[in-house]
């Protein structure tokens, strides 16, 4: 991690600027979308079955109305997968600007979806939309983590980059805020609920106009040395760039002749076998260490404790602010044991006091969850994966993250009603698991210079063999 005293230097203000910029984009509306899930289900569910009565004269059957909402919720999933599938060969082809800038047009449909949906009696309006703002998360996420990696010097970049997280959690919090009835989560206000992450889809669109491409994808994918060098001047307010153009042009030479990798490519070459595992096994435990779960199963807890429906809404904005202030926190990753904690915990019809308990637990792994996975995981392919890597590289990490959410999800429910209070059990055991894989064969990589680490990971990758010369995609540091 790069020192603290890095995000002081104020020289770097149109950086922080972009990383604002950016944030508020996929980051944002993806913490909004996961908040509000649930805020608006009553009023959807009610919606539905009123348009089912406009059509067919007789009320939506129960099991079919839950089906119908059930799937708006998880079509979010499919969207992100897509939008990660379009992230290999979009900002490839156009940019990672341009990328963004279509991007944020597909949430503007989106939220138009979403708010006429209501006028045009059409609850189909709201699966598209939701799909739709899959997409734009998907893709969104993954350009952003591009842009600002490739954008941002040595020194800042694990900081920036980290702060996609922050404004995931930052989105959580507003989506729950603006999802209480006091607000926006009445049966009269729900379409604009579901449309406001227009707004900052707009405010990205307009904004990103005013800001350079990115420097790296300038200089070494399109080998514009004089744009890149005015829009690393831009941006870092710096007239001495030697170590950075001498890097980048490093970079370019090595991957000279060489076209972007496919998925495929990542996927089956041995000079990045062991990058490819770094990279799944802590993306898959952003799902499969239970965080959604526990998300999902949050509310049983509380009605279990007695805290009434009409503050249950409240007690989540306490949940997300618990992680945004754990996000902002995170440093280091942490060992996630205390899943074994929260499963003993929801043995709660053992004793009338142990609900509040778990409580108590849900804010401690929400803490502990801000502080590790969430932020670490999502910036891996930035440090492990050099450029023509590194598009296909987040499709892989997008794909595990988005089908891992989907699957958990879907089948959770099943999990409870099979295992009951020791369900969480699954997670403990994958958590282990991931972290034994990261003690016992991650290479340490901090401090180290390229040429290090790429013989690490060769000794890893090629094992007894002779170090094969095909470039390898590492950056200069993981946040382990």
């Amino acid at each position: 991690m790069p020192d603290v005293h890095f995000t002081c230097q104020l020289q770097y203000w149109r950086l922080y600027l972009l990383s604002l910029v950016l944030g508020i984009g996929g980051s944002f509306q993806y913490g909004i979308h996961v908040s509000l899930s649930a805020s608006p289900a009553v009023h959807i569910q009610s919606f539905v079955n009123y348009t089912w009565m406009m059509r067919y004269n007789t009320p939506v059957h129960e099991s079919t109305n839950q089906l119908i909402w059930s799937f708006i919720v998880a079509v979010l999933s499919l969207g992100c997968w897509a939008g990660v599938v379009h992230s290999g060969s979009l900002p490839v082809t156009y940019g990672r600007k341009k990328a963004l800038l279509f991007n944020n047009m597909v949430a503007v449909i989106a939220a138009l979806l979403m708010v006429f949906s209501r006028t045009a009696k059409s609850f189909e309006m709201i699966l598209l939309g939701r799909f739709l703002y899959g997409y734009n998360i998907g893709l969104g996420l993954s350009v952003h983590l591009m842009y600002l990696g490739e954008s941002s010097p040595k020194k800042l970049r694990g900081f920036l980059t980290l702060t996609s997280s922050i404004f995931i959690g930052l989105g959580k919090v507003v989506g729950q805020i603006i999802g209480i009835k006091e607000i926006m989560g009445t049966d009269e206000m729900w379409p604009y609920l579901l449309g406001v992450s227009g707004i900052p889809a707009i405010l990205q669109f307009v904004m990103l106009l005013f800001f350079p491409k990115a420097p790296r994808y300038l200089y070494i994918d399109k080998g514009d040395t004089e744009r890149s060098k005015k829009a690393l001047q831009w941006l870092w307010q710096e007239d001495n760039l030697k170590m950075e153009l001498n890097d980048m042009q490093l970079e370019r030479e090595r991957s000279q002749g060489e076209k972007a990798k496919t998925v495929k490519d990542v996927l089956t070459s041995s000079c990045v076998r062991w990058q490819l595992l770094t990279l799944a096994i802590p993306c898959a435990g952003v799902q499969f260490c239970g965080i959604n779960a526990l998300y999902f199963y949050a509310f049983d807890i509380f009605r279990e404790s007695g805290v009434p429906e009409d503050k249950m809404h409240y007690l989540a904005i306490g949940i997300g602010a618990t992680e945004l202030i754990a996000i902002m926190l995170c440093v280091i990753l942490l060992d996630r044991s205390c899943w074994q904690k929260e499963t003993y915990g929801l043995l709660y019809d053992l004793n009338s006091w142990i609900p509040y308990v778990n409580i108590t637990l849900i804010f401690c792994v929400i803490c502990i969850y801000g502080l590790g996975p969430s932020g670490v995981s999502m910036v891996l392919p930035a440090d492990l994966f050099l450029q023509a890597w590194r598009p296909s590289a987040y499709v892989v990490s997008g794909t595990i993250n988005w089908l891992g959410m989907f699957v958990v999800g879907m089948l959770f429910g099943y999990i409870v009603d099979g295992l009951g209070q020791f369900c969480f059990l699954i997670f403990v055991a994958y958590s282990l698991g991931s972290a034994a894989f990261v003690i016992y064969f991650v290479p340490e990589t901090k401090g180290k210079t390229m040429i290090e680490i790429m013989e690490d990971f060769n000794r890893l990758n090629y094992k007894n063999r002779t170090a094969d010369t095909e470039n390898t995609d590492v950056a200069l540091e993981t946040k382990f």
